[in-house]
């Protein structure tokens, strides 16, 4: 009887050995290829400078739309800005002047 249960103890050593070794693996494993791994680090530098070099795009946009908005301030409106979108939005002109259109250039 004694030789069984030593056996049978033995037998779940082994089990839980190798279970523990199973897990180690799949963690080195996740730890090397997964998403977060070792692996894609470069992936996530490239998307990381990507994602800079758009908020620095935005960040552009952005002053020059501060500004915009800075030179249309209810109580100190810029007179040429504020001339230049009557004229473009209300498609109005004086007698004397000429008004030209030029279509957009597209972008690359």
């Amino acid at each position: 009887m004694s030789i069984k249960r030593n056996r049978r103890d033995a037998l779940r050593a082994q089990i839980g050995n190798f279970g523990a070794l199973a897990m180690l693996v799949i963690v080195g494993l996740l730890a090397l290829i997964g998403p977060s791994g070792v692996l894609a680090w470069s992936d996530h530098s490239v998307q990381l400078e990507e994602y800079n070099g758009r908020i620095a795009a935005l960040e552009e946009e952005k002053a020059v739309l501060e500004n915009r908005v800075d030179l249309l301030d209810p109580d100190n409106v810029d007179a040429d800005l504020a001339s230049e979108l009557v004229r473009r939005d209300l498609n109005v002109a004086h007698d004397d002047e000429y008004v030209f259109e030029f279509e957009e250039m597209p972008t690359r």
